[in-house]
């Protein structure tokens, strides 16, 4: 019988050290998330106006025609088990025109990217950035259009498995071509034909997950 209990011992000493870490071994972490989501949602966002620019010039007769505004924003992505997001984004805001646009209305859509750095609870803080096309123009018509680009940053906190809510900040540059308004100002003429101004966005974010089949 004592010949027994010690065999026993000495195989439960052999399996605790065969499965206990050894020394010096870096940690196993999961990744960020457990499966991959089609991820959508909306935004309130404001278009805050760093810089008109050359959109509107020193010399320009007439008061600038692209202000600052707010708008919603729908988007549709991808996340992926890892740290990624990728998606595209449409987004419509009503600038202020200084009254020479009945409706000056900036609208969007860009293709997006997210870095989100896991923490390990709800809250998700990511890095963000993307590029799109942008057009500009009285109501829903299209005085001019261009390049957007931007990079940002953000943080998501999870309300249940399927819901997020967060908020967002990014600098946007808007590279518009060149055109003249209804008052003979010639606007964005710059750099070949093309003029940059300088946006700074704030979002506020509500998105759900819809977790995808496994593969």
């Amino acid at each position: 019988m004592r010949g027994r209990t010690r065999g026993l011992t000495a195989v439960a000493v052999a399996v605790a050290a065969a499965t206990s870490p050894r020394a010096g071994a870096e940690p196993v972490r999961p990744p960020p998330t457990n499966f991959h989501y089609a991820q959508y949602g909306a935004a309130l966002s404001t278009e805050t106006v760093l810089s008109a620019g050359d959109v509107c010039p020193a010399d320009a007769t007439t008061p600038c025609i692209l202000g600052s505004g707010l708008g919603p924003a729908i988007r549709v992505g991808y996340r992926s088990r890892g740290p990624w997001y990728a998606g595209g984004a449409y987004e419509f805001s009503r600038q202020d025109s200084s009254n020479l646009l009945r409706l000056g209305i900036l609208q969007q859509l860009r293709g997006e990217f997210r870095y989100y750095f896991d923490t390990g609870n709800r809250t998700t803080p990511y890095l963000t950035g993307g590029l799109g096309a942008a057009f500009y123009g009285n109501e829903w018509g299209t005085d001019t259009g261009g390049v957007v680009s931007f990079l940002g940053a953000g943080v998501e906190y999870q309300l249940t498995r399927t819901a997020v809510v967060g908020a967002g900040v990014a600098y946007r540059a808007l590279l518009l071509r060149g055109w003249t308004d209804d008052a003979h100002q010639r606007r964005a003429d710059r750099f070949l034909g093309f003029g940059l101004a300088q946006l700074m966005a704030l979002e506020v974010i509500v998105e759900v997950r819809d977790p995808l089949p496994r593969w």
